[in-house]
């Protein structure tokens, strides 16, 4: 398995790194709505598919209902999305807290942490519907959480299929993430293969495409 994944990581390589470049993009060029977006992307994807989650980020931003709509406009633009109603009031309790005077104010607010794992933390304490793999993930797309494992489910799942941990945990908890986080950064290293990258090219390898 670990030949086969080294394989193809060569091939697909570039799409991966182009992949990562966008997304520090977000955090070095985007606006506070494209952060936001990224937010709201990572609060729908638990127990939800990221396709579907993603389309309805963007149905929400086309129909201007992202920053400025309601619960109930909110809510009208989750086609597909499990849990939809918890979600959008996670939206609706996201926005509120980063909005100062009429604007978004993520960028401010994180760059007040010296360190990924310190914005990891502020943003599971502070944001309702955000846990350790959410915010791992978030931090992930808008460029600055490279260096955090993004623990879902298929990751463990090749984890444990790699021999990197012995079981998936039924309950994953702040110091059971993180002692898996650690295993993963050894393994990676070990592989030569940068851990964002890993998560990717997993990504890659269950569907056939790299997303987000």
């Amino acid at each position: 398995m670990l030949n086969d994944i080294t394989e193809i990581y060569r091939k697909i390589k570039p799409v991966i790194e182009r992949r990562m470049e966008e997304f520090r993009e977000i955090w070095e060029k985007g606006s506070e709505e494209d952060i936001f977006e990224e937010l709201a992307f990572c609060l729908l994807t638990p127990q939800s598919k990221a396709r579907i989650c993603w389309m309805a980020v963007e149905r929400m931003k086309k129909n201007e209902v992202l920053l400025r709509g309601s619960y109930e406009e909110i809510l009208e633009n989750l086609q597909g999305v499990r849990f939809k109603y918890t979600k959008a009031q996670n939206i609706i309790l996201a926005r509120e807290f980063f909005m100062q005077e009429g604007k978004l104010s993520i960028r401010d607010k994180l760059k007040e942490f010296s360190n990924p794992w310190e914005m990891r933390e502020y943003l599971v304490k502070t944001i309702r519907g955000i846990g350790y793999k959410e915010a791992s993930h978030f931090l992930r797309n808008i460029g600055m959480g490279e260096k955090l494992a993004i623990l879902d489910r298929h990751i463990m799942r090749n984890l444990r299929k790699l021999g990197v941990i012995g079981e998936i945990p039924r309950n994953l908890t702040r110091k059971k993430y993180l002692e898996i986080e650690e295993k993963m950064h050894a393994f990676c290293e070990e592989i030569g293969i940068p851990l964002a990258h890993f998560d990717l090219l997993l990504w890659y390898l269950e569907t056939g495409f790299v997303f987000k």
